[in-house]
């Protein structure tokens, strides 16, 4: 079956586009089953900033849905899951489920995801790249997600998945910006 992606940074509207494919499944005989790494801390469902959301089921690895019955899969904050986790999504296109996946592409250092780089080289049948409205300039043209903490940018350190849980704040930021921050 085929493979879809939802990538872009932070705020761009990538939960919001999954639930807006899985919302009218709800009301067909096709089953589904929407999943989010236990790391994302924020909610217990696919959420979106606008105020909706979709039940989904917490997991630690990509390899639980392989246990689940689905005609369709959605995976939520995919960046979190592990490289290896991969295979497991093999194993669903394999089997001819449809998985449609959403996360941020791209570190707080501007550097691909390693699953993100794996699920590219599956040749994925649609990617869907969102952006956002840069929080620096105002632009709407985010490509990059930086981290902040007590109102100062971290550049390095952390380690590339950092959950949402607070400590953090996670900025949308504009290539011009984004270079701004590193070259200070």
């Amino acid at each position: 079956m085929d493979l879809f992606l939802i990538l872009g940074p932070m705020k761009s509207g990538k939960s919001l586009t999954m639930i807006e494919q899985f919302t009218p499944l709800k009301y067909t005989n096709i089953s589904f089953g929407l999943y989010q790494p236990k790391k994302d801390v924020r909610n217990n469902s696919v959420w979106s900033r606008v105020g909706v959301e979709l039940d989904g089921k917490k997991i630690d690895s990509l390899k639980d849905i392989l246990n689940f019955e689905n005609q369709i899969v959605g995976i939520d904050e995919i960046h979190m899951f592990k490289e290896e986790d991969v295979d497991s999504v093999r194993e669903l296109l394999n089997r001819g489920i449809k998985v449609v996946a959403s996360g941020l592409d791209m570190d707080y250092k501007g550097e691909m995801f390693g699953t993100i780089k794996r699920l590219l080289e599956i040749g994925p049948k649609e990617v869907k790249y969102k952006q956002s409205v840069c929080e620096l300039c105002k632009d709407h043209n985010a490509v990059y997600t930086v981290i902040s903490k007590d109102d100062k940018i971290i550049l390095e350190g952390l380690p590339s998945v950092v959950p949402e849980d607070g400590t953090y704040k996670y900025i949308p930021v504009c290539r011009k910006c984004f270079e701004k921050i590193k070259n200070n």
